[in-house]
């Protein structure tokens, strides 16, 4: 297979440049709210218009917010000691999924403090939201031609002619299990009434056991490397605890 080379730029209107990053971003959250509408129907009324759109709103100022000063600190950390205002510096990329997992948390702690729900009566609501949305962000990743992963000369690799060598191309991989696979096993377990905490149990479980697997092929980021036994990276070290607190909340979960 030969990388196709994609221009990252969609449309260029000469005064705005509009980027395919930037409209999977839009990809992302209007699937969202889609299918929050689509779970809504099916939540006996648990669930209005309002709060929907309240819903995508505060989870997309947490991705975002969250998704970049999880990249600084986990990433970049002395690069943002040395400059904080380089968290506005967003035109040479750089968003953290654990750090926008974590913004998306607080941003539903507030949202549940707006309309007085339980924490996991929201994230189990929007647990099987979220995948598809990693998928488009990961197949922008793919455009821009970053993330890559490692060399190989495996039917399995990806000829890049600007690099002049194979890899694999780990962001359709995590494109296909972290968004397109997860997705498929939370919408199809979130179809039939289920213990409070089980479907996020399952987010938590399988995002982390596809991203810790996938790493082992993914190039780490330059400035970090491998963090130890030259092969453990920054990545599979943010996985671990998702994958401990879902089994936790798993059993939890079944013994009520």
């Amino acid at each position: 297979m030969i990388y196709p080379d994609i221009n990252p730029i969609a449309l260029d209107l000469g005064f705005a440049q509009i980027y395919w990053y930037g409209l999977m971003y839009l990809a992302a959250f209007l699937a969202a709210y889609f299918l929050a509408n689509s779970r809504a129907k099916n939540s006996n009324n648990d669930w209005n218009p309002q709060q929907i759109e309240d819903l995508i709103f505060y989870g997309a100022i947490g991705v975002i917010v969250g998704g970049r000063l999880g990249y600084m600190l986990f990433y970049n950390f002395p690069v943002f000691i040395a400059d904080p205002l380089s968290i506005f510096a967003i035109q040479g990329g750089g968003m953290s999924f654990h750090g926008g997992f974590l913004g998306v948390l607080l941003a539903m702690a507030l949202f549940n403090r707006k309309y007085h729900k339980s924490f996991f009566t929201t994230m189990d609501f929007v647990a099987p939201l979220a995948p598809l949305g990693l998928g488009f962000g990961r197949i922008g990743n793919f455009i821009n031609g970053e993330l890559w992963g490692k060399i190989t000369t495996t039917p399995f690799g990806m000829f890049i002619q600007e690099q002049g060598v194979s890899r694999f191309p780990s962001q359709l991989y995590e494109a296909l299990l972290e968004g397109f696979v997860l997705f498929a096993i939370l919408w199809v377990y979130s179809r039939k009434p289920r213990p409070l905490m089980s479907i996020s149990a399952l987010f938590l479980i399988f995002y982390g056991f596809f991203r810790f697997i996938i790493e082992f092929v993914r190039v780490p980021d330059v400035q970090l490397g491998y963090l130890a036994f030259d092969w453990l990276t920054m990545g599979q070290i943010l996985s671990l605890p998702m994958i401990i607190l879902g089994v936790y909340l798993w059993f939890k979960s079944k013994n009520k």
